[in-house]
């Protein structure tokens, strides 16, 4: 089974092709390590079952939600790349200029329980 890791926030809407581009250019390096999937994904339809994803991130005005998630094949193959991601030079400075405010950022990993 695999493993995987989750991110959630919200972004301003004018900021999101400055974010693409950052994410874009991560993915990459994420891929090149070894990641199996890396995806970005916005808000497309927030009518929703449950508890909505607009209180969960609570976006301010002018904000759209952000669902990000990476597979790898494992916790410990998770562990391996992300360790060789973080000391890889080309992302050196990049959270430091990230189009959104990464305080309000979720980010978990998941253990996989179905996989079809």
């Amino acid at each position: 089974m695999s493993y995987v890791d989750g991110f959630l926030l919200s972004i301003p809407k004018k900021n999101l092709d400055r974010y693409k581009k950052i994410a874009r250019f991560a993915g990459k390096i994420w891929k090149e390590y070894g990641a199996l999937e890396y995806r970005e994904c916005v808000e497309d339809d927030l009518v929703s079952w449950g508890i909505p994803f607009q209180k969960r991130v609570k976006p301010k005005e002018g904000e759209v939600i952000v669902f990000s998630f990476i597979v790898y094949k494992s916790r410990a193959h998770r562990d391996r790349v992300n360790k060789l991601v973080m000391k890889d030079p080309r992302m050196a400075g990049l959270d430091k200029n990230m189009p959104f405010d990464t305080k309000r950022m979720s980010m978990a990993g998941f253990k996989t329980i179905v996989d079809l």
